[in-house]
Protein backbone atom coordinates (compact mmCIF):
# COMPACT_ATOMS: atom_id res chain seq x y z
CA UNK A 1 0.00 0.00 0.00
CA UNK A 2 1.28 3.51 -1.02
CA UNK A 3 0.71 6.49 0.88
CA UNK A 4 1.51 10.20 -0.23
CA UNK A 5 2.01 12.79 2.32
CA UNK A 6 3.52 16.30 2.09
CA UNK A 7 6.48 16.91 3.99
CA UNK A 8 6.48 19.61 6.17
CA UNK A 9 9.17 22.61 4.82
CA UNK A 10 10.10 20.42 2.10
CA UNK A 11 8.69 23.03 -0.60
CA UNK A 12 6.25 21.18 -2.37
CA UNK A 13 7.77 17.26 -2.19
CA UNK A 14 6.53 14.67 -1.57
CA UNK A 15 7.09 11.66 0.59
CA UNK A 16 6.11 8.61 -1.06
CA UNK A 17 5.92 5.83 1.13
CA UNK A 18 7.10 1.92 -0.42
CA UNK A 19 8.98 3.83 -3.00
CA UNK A 20 11.12 7.02 -3.90
CA UNK A 21 9.51 10.07 -4.78
CA UNK A 22 12.39 10.56 -8.07
CA UNK A 23 11.61 6.52 -8.76
CA UNK A 24 7.20 8.25 -9.16
CA UNK A 25 8.70 11.14 -10.63
CA UNK A 26 10.74 9.32 -13.35
CA UNK A 27 7.77 6.77 -13.92
CA UNK A 28 4.98 9.96 -14.30
CA UNK A 29 7.59 11.06 -16.98
CA UNK A 30 7.84 7.59 -19.10
CA UNK A 31 4.38 7.13 -18.70
CA UNK A 32 3.55 11.10 -19.90
CA UNK A 33 5.80 10.18 -22.79
CA UNK A 34 4.47 7.03 -23.75
CA UNK A 35 0.77 8.90 -23.90
CA UNK A 36 2.26 11.52 -26.35
CA UNK A 37 3.86 8.71 -28.27
CA UNK A 38 0.35 7.22 -28.35
CA UNK A 39 -1.44 10.29 -29.12
CA UNK A 40 1.00 10.85 -32.56
CA UNK A 41 0.13 7.11 -33.52
CA UNK A 42 -3.72 7.88 -32.96
CA UNK A 43 -3.29 11.12 -35.15
CA UNK A 44 -1.62 9.81 -37.79
CA UNK A 45 1.32 12.17 -36.94
CA UNK A 46 4.49 9.99 -37.59
CA UNK A 47 7.05 9.56 -40.17
CA UNK A 48 8.62 5.96 -41.19
CA UNK A 49 11.99 5.97 -42.05
CA UNK A 50 12.78 4.42 -44.85
CA UNK A 51 15.17 1.77 -42.50
CA UNK A 52 12.27 0.67 -40.47
CA UNK A 53 10.31 -0.32 -43.53
CA UNK A 54 13.04 -2.23 -44.92
CA UNK A 55 13.25 -4.18 -41.23
CA UNK A 56 9.63 -4.46 -41.37
CA UNK A 57 9.75 -6.07 -44.51
CA UNK A 58 12.38 -8.62 -43.82
CA UNK A 59 10.08 -9.63 -40.18
CA UNK A 60 7.13 -9.63 -42.28
CA UNK A 61 5.48 -6.72 -40.43
CA UNK A 62 3.30 -3.52 -41.67
CA UNK A 63 2.11 -0.22 -40.14
CA UNK A 64 -0.65 -2.02 -38.30
CA UNK A 65 1.87 -4.02 -36.58
CA UNK A 66 3.85 -1.03 -35.58
CA UNK A 67 0.71 1.19 -34.72
CA UNK A 68 -0.37 -1.85 -32.22
CA UNK A 69 2.95 -2.77 -30.68
CA UNK A 70 2.78 1.20 -29.75
CA UNK A 71 -0.86 1.35 -28.28
CA UNK A 72 -0.72 -1.48 -26.35
CA UNK A 73 3.26 -2.30 -25.44
CA UNK A 74 5.48 -0.24 -23.22
CA UNK A 75 8.85 1.34 -23.04
CA UNK A 76 11.08 -0.81 -22.53
CA UNK A 77 14.09 1.42 -22.61
CA UNK A 78 14.78 5.36 -23.16
CA UNK A 79 18.39 5.80 -24.63
CA UNK A 80 19.50 9.23 -24.24
CA UNK A 81 23.35 9.40 -25.50
CA UNK A 82 22.58 10.02 -29.19
CA UNK A 83 23.41 13.55 -29.94
CA UNK A 84 20.23 13.64 -32.40
CA UNK A 85 17.99 13.23 -29.57
CA UNK A 86 16.68 11.10 -27.06
CA UNK A 87 15.42 7.85 -28.63
CA UNK A 88 12.69 5.19 -27.27
CA UNK A 89 12.41 1.53 -27.34
CA UNK A 90 8.97 0.09 -27.21
CA UNK A 91 8.27 -3.41 -26.83
CA UNK A 92 4.71 -4.73 -27.70
CA UNK A 93 2.52 -7.12 -29.49
CA UNK A 94 2.33 -6.92 -33.31
CA UNK A 95 -1.54 -7.96 -34.90
CA UNK A 96 -0.18 -12.12 -34.63
CA UNK A 97 0.93 -11.70 -31.26
CA UNK A 98 4.51 -11.42 -32.00
CA UNK A 99 6.43 -9.37 -29.20
CA UNK A 100 8.50 -6.74 -31.45
CA UNK A 101 10.75 -3.58 -30.52
CA UNK A 102 9.83 -0.06 -32.41
CA UNK A 103 12.78 2.58 -31.98
CA UNK A 104 11.61 6.08 -32.18
CA UNK A 105 12.17 9.51 -31.62
CA UNK A 106 10.94 13.26 -31.59
CA UNK A 107 12.34 15.57 -33.96
CA UNK A 108 13.04 18.81 -33.62
CA UNK A 109 9.46 19.73 -35.39
CA UNK A 110 7.45 17.53 -32.40
CA UNK A 111 7.20 14.95 -35.12
CA UNK A 112 7.74 11.50 -34.64
CA UNK A 113 9.81 9.20 -36.42
CA UNK A 114 9.75 5.26 -36.40
CA UNK A 115 13.69 4.39 -37.00
CA UNK A 116 13.43 0.93 -36.75
CA UNK A 117 11.44 -2.10 -35.92
CA UNK A 118 11.99 -5.73 -35.69
CA UNK A 119 10.38 -9.10 -34.58
CA UNK A 120 11.88 -10.60 -31.03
Amino acid sequence: MHTLALVPDSGQRAAISGESWRYAYKKSKIMATLHKIRQKIIDRNYYLASHAEEEMLNDSLDRKDVENAILKGWIEKKMTLDVRGTRYRIEGPSMDGRLIHVLCRFREDTNLVIITVYAL
